[in-house]
Formats: structure tokens, C-alpha cells, sequence
């Protein structure tokens, strides 16, 4: 399949939207690191499903291998540890086929990373400082959780749940634009994988 025809296929099923292409930019390793990461987390709270990852192949690098390349596909394995993606795989020489984690996979990662004598987040002030809108996304989010767990007392745990739950979406959120938005809607996408 040429060249062209490839990336036409690749438009129709992955479109802009679902496209990260560092080969455009030409960043350093660091930055397509760090880019990819926050991108694949946004892409998770979204609910993408499988995304696409162009690196390039190494065609200007002098060795002709992409580090770009070689270092995205070695932080794979550092996402998937973190609850970020659950697998991938090698599209073409110079892109992936992203399958990303369900987002309760973030939240069982910080159960498992949580030493049991530390709170998720010390603060619970720090629900104060969003929106009521978002406060009542987290609220239902942490009560439908505790009904999975079979809770006894569910209103007992809602607030330290509403915690852990903020702790677990906030650290996928992007630095930029609208976090209180993206918290809500991340716990809205949360709420419907359980119901789903």
C-alpha cells in the first residue's frame, strides 16, 4: 500500500482527532515523551478506544532509526504500569496503534501504588475548589464505586471516595484549558464504564 493511500486509510479510521503525529513538530525525545503521555491521558479520559501515534521512521536521523521512535515506544511500557494504555502495536515503521486502558485502570494503579497508611489526597478542602457541577459528577462517581465495592454504609466513605477518585482523574487531566470541565467529563467517562 503506498504512501498516500495509507495515510488516507489512516485519516478515515483514526481522523484528526485520534491522531498524535510527532513527526510533524520534529521534538526532542523528552518533549514526544512528555507529549505523548499527556495526550494518550486525555485521549483515556475521553474514551478513545485506539488511537494512532506517528514518531516517524528515522528517514533524517543519521543512524536511520527514529530516537523519537525508540524512546515513545519504550515509555509504552512505563503507561501501561501506570493504568494509561493496555496495549499496542506497530502500525507502520514509523507508528503505533494505541489501545488505551479503561479508565478504571487508573483508579485500581493507585490503589495498588497507595501505601496504606496515606490518604490519596491529604486535603479534603481540595473538593471546595470545584465547581458544584463537578462536585456532584465526583459525588455519584464515588457512591456508584462504593455500590460496586458492596459498601454497607455507602454514605459513610462518599467524601474519602470522592478523594481518591479526584486524586485518580486529576493526574490525567491536561495543565491547560478547562480542568474543572475535563475533571466533570472525566468522571461522567468514569461513571458510565461502571455502568456500561
Amino acid at each position: 500500500m503506498g504512501f498516500g493511500v495509507r495515510r488516507a486509510f489512516d485519516a478515515a479510521t483514526f481522523g484528526s482527532g485520534r491522531t498524535l503525529d510527532l513527526h510533524v513538530a520534529r521534538p526532542t525525545v523528552a518533549e514526544a515523551i512528555a507529549r505523548t503521555e499527556q495526550w494518550l491521558r486525555q485521549q483515556q479520559v475521553a474514551r478513545a478506544g485506539e488511537v494512532l501515534v506517528i514518531t516517524g521512521w528515522g528517514a533524517h536521523s543519521p543512524d536511520g532509526i527514529s530516537p523519537v521512535r525508540t524512546g515513545v515506544l519504550q515509555h509504552f511500557h512505563s503507561l501501561r504500569r501506570r493504568g494509561v494504555v493496555h496495549a499496542w502495536r506497530e502500525h507502520t515503521a514509523g507508528s503505533f496503534v494505541v489501545e488505551l486502558a479503561p479508565i478504571g485502570a487508573l483508579f485500581e494503579q493507585l490503589a495498588r501504588r497507595r501505601e496504606p497508611h496515606r490518604p490519596a489526597v491529604a486535603d479534603p478542602e481540595a473538593l471546595l475548589g470545584i465547581s458544584p457541577g463537578t462536585r456532584a459528577a465526583l459525588r455519584r462517581l464515588a457512591q456508584r464505586s462504593l455500590e460496586e465495592l458492596g459498601a454497607r454504609d455507602p454514605e459513610r466513605y462518599v467524601e474519602a471516595e470522592m478523594l481518591k477518585q479526584f486524586a485518580a482523574l486529576a493526574a490525567a487531566l491536561p495543565e491547560e484549558g478547562d480542568r474543572d470541565l475535563a475533571l466533570r467529563a472525566a468522571a461522567e467517562s468514569a461513571l458510565a464504564e461502571l455502568d456500561g
